[in-house]
């Protein structure tokens, strides 16, 4: 009798890669991201979600002519921990409360709701990285 064995994937690990600052660099990014995830055996919704729209500010917002914007993911425990680090060090991110008739403006939003916990860090100079923890059980 053949019986498939399946046993639960170590919950560690880490991913780093730099992409160009354009859509396609974030859609690449949340792409890649999320078959690292896959290979991993996480939860993939929750994640795949705050990747993309942090891959996207870094490339729309925290972009600068001729410079890249990297990802890096991190398993801690029962937490991913999703970095976007771009070079438009003096320029924060805002979380804002949009009109129903905006077309934008909700994306960190929608990493506050996805994640445990967000926030910015500097440097090093011209630096920054916006990071959300997403928790890996219960997804």
């Amino acid at each position: 009798m053949n019986q498939e064995i399946t046993q639960p994937r170590a919950r560690t690990g880490q991913f780093a890669v730099q992409f160009s600052a354009t859509r396609r660099g974030a859609r690449l990014a949340r792409l890649l991201a999320t078959e690292q995830l896959r290979s991993w055996g996480l939860p993939l919704e929750n994640a795949s979600l705050v990747v993309g729209e942090l891959a996207a500010n870094a490339a729309l917002h925290g972009c600068v002519p001729d410079r890249d914007f990297r990802i890096l993911l991190g398993v801690y425990g029962d937490v991913l921990r999703i970095e976007a680090v771009d070079t438009l060090g003096d320029r924060l991110p805002e979380r804002c409360d949009p009109d129903a008739e905006s077309e934008g403006g909700r994306g960190l939003l929608l990493v506050e709701a996805l994640s445990v916990r967000w926030g910015t860090e500097h440097g090093p100079f011209p630096r920054k990285t916006v990071w959300a923890e997403v928790a890996l059980t219960g997804s």
